[in-house]
């Protein structure tokens, strides 16, 4: 019984280290293949996602405050007939 037990523990201790090493390696394949040349462009490209990001998503806020000015106009529209 010990020694099945002792198997069953280096099994699950081989798959453990495996399955780590192969999470490691996916996530070395996803990255890009070309790297920046230059650390310091690393942040400002960030940066400027961020601001892309942040530029879309007032945007969509606009366009939803927009569509509500627009559905409560409709709305005083139909009370008023």
């Amino acid at each position: 019984m010990k020694a099945l037990l002792a198997a069953l523990f280096a099994v699950m201790i081989g798959l453990t280290f495996a399955g780590s090493t192969y999470a490691a390696e996916e996530k070395k394949m996803d990255a890009p293949a070309a790297a920046p040349a230059a650390p310091a462009a690393a942040p400002a490209a960030g940066g400027e996602m961020m601001k892309k990001e942040e530029k879309k998503a007032e945007k969509k806020e606009k366009k939803a405050k927009k569509a509500k000015k627009e559905e409560k106009k409709e709305e005083k529209k139909e009370e008023k007939k």
